[in-house]
């Protein structure tokens, strides 16, 4: 089936009163485990890449955004709905290439622009989006990082500005910090529900929450009655998957034979044990926000940006 766009997934979402999941992913073994679990579960998802990972400071280089970018022929082949997502990128150049790469929805990243700055790059992007039929989220404050402080200092999200900068960009779905924290590794978060209120009763489009892996998940019914329509996960994904590494390559040592471990996908396979544990890992969340099953009724074009609801439901 086609791609799906993802604004049209959230505004199903919305309407239907649940939430999808962004699972991350950051090679080939962790896309193939969100894609099996979307279509076993038969739930329409987001998956895609980190843009500023892939341009850390920390690398020797950039990677090069065709090798991520060509996996939107995986997503488009598979039985279930979902959108593809470049998450996280400030860089203008790498949200074209992403564009034109594949990737058929941005996440405008505010973290190092000042305001006035990373509105115009949003009404940017939104611009070249718009002539492309990509969907486009930003975020309004500043989520507190885990691994800094455990709970940091955040920027919550002022509903009167949210509603300012939504109608100014036109933007698809909008980000909001009301106490959920980025890369939080163990515990969870604080929510402000009256924030998340607030913020919903100024801006009708569909709310993303960042820093999905530290939300108490308990709450993700309330939240959702207050327009969040997605949920972002990465953290407990990469968690899963280095639990997998440990174990699987506890089994191996020289001078064994390497194939079984890498590479011919059986019980002993390295990539494998990495590629289960992520798919259980994101079936485990949507089972837990409870969209099992949504994905019934199926989307007729991957063309529609601000297209009519269609409720992915049973």
């Amino acid at each position: 089936m086609p791609l799906v766009s993802m604004n049209e997934l959230l505004v199903g979402a919305k309407a239907g009163g649940y939430s999808v999941c962004y699972c991350e992913s950051w090679n080939l073994e962790s896309l193939q485990a969100v894609i099996e679990a979307a279509e076993e579960l038969r739930a329409p998802i987001v998956a895609g890449f980190n843009g500023g990972f892939l341009m850390h400071s920390e690398r020797s280089r950039p990677e090069r955004l065709a090798y991520y970018g060509c996996f939107a022929a995986a997503v488009r082949a598979s039985s279930a709905p979902i959108a593809f997502l470049l998450n996280e990128t400030d860089d203008l150049a790498q949200i074209e290439e992403g564009i034109h790469a594949g990737f058929n929805s941005v996440m405008v990243e505010n973290a190092c622009l000042g305001p006035k700055e990373y509105r115009q790059r949003v009404k940017e992007v939104v611009a070249l989006a718009r002539a492309n039929q990509v969907s486009v989220e930003a975020q309004i404050g500043h989520l507190p990082n885990g691994w800094d402080t455990g709970d940091g200092h955040g920027e919550v999200t002022d509903p009167v500005g949210a509603r300012e900068f939504v109608e100014d960009t036109g933007i698809d779905a909008l980000g909001v910090s009301v106490g959920n924290v980025h890369i939080l590794t163990c515990g969870t978060a604080k929510i402000n529900l009256d924030s998340l209120r607030k913020v919903h009763e100024t801006v009708d489009i569909p709310l993303v929450i960042h820093g999905g892996s530290g939300f108490p998940a308990e709450r993700a019914g309330e939240a959702i009655a207050l327009g969040v329509a997605k949920f972002n996960f990465g953290t407990n994904l990469k968690q899963a998957y280095l639990a997998a590494v440990r174990k699987a390559l506890g089994a191996y040592a020289e001078p064994m034979n390497p194939h079984p471990f890498l590479g011919i996908g059986g019980d002993k396979d390295i990539m494998m044990a990495c590629r289960n544990a992520v798919k259980q890992k994101t079936k485990d969340l949507i089972l837990a926000y409870g969209y099992a099953g949504r994905a019934t009724a199926m989307p007729t074009s991957d063309n529609s940006n601000r297209s009519s609801v269609r409720e992915y439901a049973t």
